[in-house]
């Protein structure tokens, strides 16, 4: 039976909760509008920019708790579902600014505001966003909610979650201070009350835990493409402005509110400890390795076990107050972990976000790495069937269906899929195995980098029902027949295709008149020498073990498909690597069904043209194999001497077409 809303709390007070109107939200947030910046893709805020607003925020501070909306949120769509931020113990609101342009355009952001000298309890706390979740339940029925909470935020939100199990709400949670028993802030609260000159050792305490580590934010920085004087500047300015700093948290957490919100999270720990069972939300947890402050690594480990619906992402660099840092976008993680959705159910194809160039950007410096290993060249084929450099041939207007080959562990992909991005503008939307999009049955989780990588470049679990959505949402779709058989190929498989025996793809195509392109790639003959394959694992009693037991847990893609592309036993092939050499991507002319649905509703006629595009793939694969003999910079030290002469930015060039 569901729990009567609000059974949980005591009483409230006398504030109430809002859903702010364009006026009302100016009114709201004057104060902080002179720092409501234009942003462009890719500009953020920072540290600075927090102080700074929150400054100006509790200069006339006073009053109950109250919802504020972010002046400067993109703009976004009218279905975006709402954004709930729960502060943490410094109560201001702004622990989201880094991220308020990036979320703004998929959320309708609110943020809460607790006043330095309001005394409202854990319990008061808890009701008002309670409160503000069933009135807009009332108005959007059909519609998460979402609740963002660090530490105490975090507590906040589980409180909520778990008296109201019947609200569709999503959970995200930044180092939450349910470990409150087992941090050191445990021990500074008696010092606090009996002590008060531990005061600002305490605050300074709480300060170094928001600056966070210099290395990483260096990095951080680099990685985002600034320049080394534009990093030294931005650190510099940081460290001559630590002194505001520590003036502003002294006006924002005075002794007497300090106390006050360190009593309140041993009993909001207190509280939600004792009601994670009743919490069925949806949740996504964020875990700080270098938490000063609390246990964070420990316990997000133990939330992830205790939530039945609970995914963890661990921050293994960052401190406690990890959204002020620069390791973590925010909008990015909650799209890439598959967290976003518009209704009641998550729909993969619909509620997709396409890639932004700033998004896209921070993968620069893989790419960068695979760029110099590999070089890739790609050829196309205009409607004319000349074949030229690029990927001019690739039809714009879709839906289009680039068909083709997996090389070893479909080590291809990033460089296909960064290409199209690169020269066209065009995401790839690829038809992906179900394994990189499930939980393993005993809870683990596969690695979440490679694969939040699929999430925010739109890649979904191939199936009739997902392949007829993309088709009529008219995109360019990436499917691979030959599927993880192809990928995961035994010693001498190179360049084999294995495909199913009957035209699964070729019909529902024509049906939309989509245009297929088929293409074929080769490498290095792959890229390693193959030394252990599924044929010998299989043989060895523990690692067969292993191979069932994994492929048990994902389960297989095509148990009613016969042939050798059937035989889909997850394993992980042993490889000696070789010295890089280049890849080549070859796109053919492609083809048309527009006009042909009647004529492919025949199966015979259908399994013509899916023959039809086997057999191109495989001239395409033969083509590059025989073209890659007349490259002069096919090996990866030609290609060095090259860059070294013509600078690293140069195009290399390749055999002649």
């Amino acid at each position: 039976m569901a729990t009567t809303a609000g059974a949980c709390f005591f009483a409230a007070g006398s504030f109430q909760a809002f859903r702010p109107s364009p006026r009302r939200v100016a009114a709201t947030t004057k104060t902080t509008a002179r720092f409501a910046e234009m942003n462009v893709e890719g500009t953020r805020k920072g540290l600075r920019e927090y102080f700074e607003e929150s400054k100006v925020m509790i200069k006339s501070d006073g009053g109950p708790p109250r919802w504020f909306s972010p002046l400067e949120t993109g703009a976004r769509s009218h279905d975006s579902p709402l954004l709930l931020f729960l502060p943490g113990i410094d109560g201001v609101g702004l622990g989201l600014v880094r991220h308020h342009y990036s979320l703004g355009k998929i959320f309708d952001i609110w943020c809460l505001h607790i006043p330095v000298k309001d005394r409202t309890s854990f319990a008061g706390l808890s009701k008002l966003v309670e409160k503000t979740v069933r009135s807009e339940v009332k108005r959007s029925p059909n519609r998460p909610i979402y609740l963002v909470g660090e530490s105490l935020g975090a507590c906040i939100a589980l409180a909520v979650a778990s008296c109201n199990p019947d609200v569709d709400l999503v959970l995200i949670l930044a180092n939450p201070a349910t470990s409150f028993s087992k941090s050191q802030l445990q021990t500074v609260l008696p010092l606090l009350e009996v002590i008060p000159d531990h005061f600002h050792l305490s605050l300074r305490y709480v300060l170094s835990s928001m600056t966070g580590d210099l290395l990483k934010r260096v990095s951080g920085i680099l990685v985002r493409g600034q320049t080394l004087q534009q990093t030294v500047g931005g650190l510099c300015q940081d460290s001559v402005a630590l002194p505001l700093y520590l003036s502003v948290l002294t006006d924002i957490l005075p002794q007497e509110t300090l106390i006050w919100k360190l009593q309140m999270l041993k009993t909001a720990s207190t509280f939600v400890n004792a009601r994670l069972h009743a919490v069925e939300a949806q949740t996504l947890i964020f875990s700080s390795g270098r938490d000063q402050l609390l246990p964070s690594l420990e316990e997000g480990e133990r939330l992830f076990h205790a939530l039945p619906n609970g995914e963890i992402r661990r921050a293994g660099d960052s401190g406690h107050f990890l959204f002020l840092e620069d390791g973590i976008d925010l909008a990015s993680a909650i799209k890439g972990s598959y967290f976003y959705r518009r209704g009641k159910y998550l729909d993969r194809v619909s509620d997709y976000v396409p890639l932004t160039p700033s998004e896209f950007n921070k993968l620069n410096l893989i790419l960068s790495y695979i760029e110099q290993m590999f070089s890739p060249v790609t050829l196309s084929t205009l409607e004319d069937g000349m074949i030229v450099r690029g990927l001019g041939g690739i039809p714009m207007e879709g839906p289009v269906l680039i068909v083709g080959y997996h090389m070893l562990l479909g080590i291809e992909l990033i460089p296909l899929v960064c290409q199209f991005f690169i020269q066209r503008k065009i995401i790839l939307r690829g038809m992906a195995h179900p394994m990189l999009f499930v939980k393993l049955k005993d809870g683990r989780l596969l690695d979440s980098f490679p694969f939040d990588q699929i999430g925010i470049f739109g890649g979904v679990p191939v199936s009739a029902v997902n392949f007829y959505k993309l088709l009529s949402l008219k995109s360019h779709i990436l499917l691979y027949p030959g599927g993880i058989r192809e990928a995961l190929h035994r010693k001498g498989e190179e360049y084999k295709l294995f495909w199913p025996e009957q035209s699964e793809f070729i019909r529902m195509a024509a049906r939309f008149g989509a245009k297929i392109v088929p293409f074929g790639v080769v490498g290095e003959d792959d890229f390693g020498d193959v030394l252990l394959d599924y044929d010998d694992q299989i043989k060895i009693p523990f690692m067969k073990s292993i191979i069932e037991e994994f492929t048990n847990s994902v389960g297989n893609l095509r148990t009613e498909t016969r042939g050798e592309v059937a035989n889909q036993d997850l394993h992980f092939p042993m490889f000696l690597p070789k010295v890089p050499g280049r890849f080549y991507y070859y796109f053919g002319k492609p083809i048309e069904t527009e006009g042909r649905k009647q004529e492919l509703r025949d199966k015979g006629k259908a399994h013509e043209l899916y023959l039809q595009v086997q057999d191109e793939i495989e001239k395409n694969i033969a083509f590059l194999k025989e073209k890659r003999e007349k490259d002069p910079y096919r090996s990866v030290l030609s290609r060095l001497a090259y860059q070294a002469a013509h600078g690293v930015t140069s195009e290399i060039p390749t055999f002649e077409i």
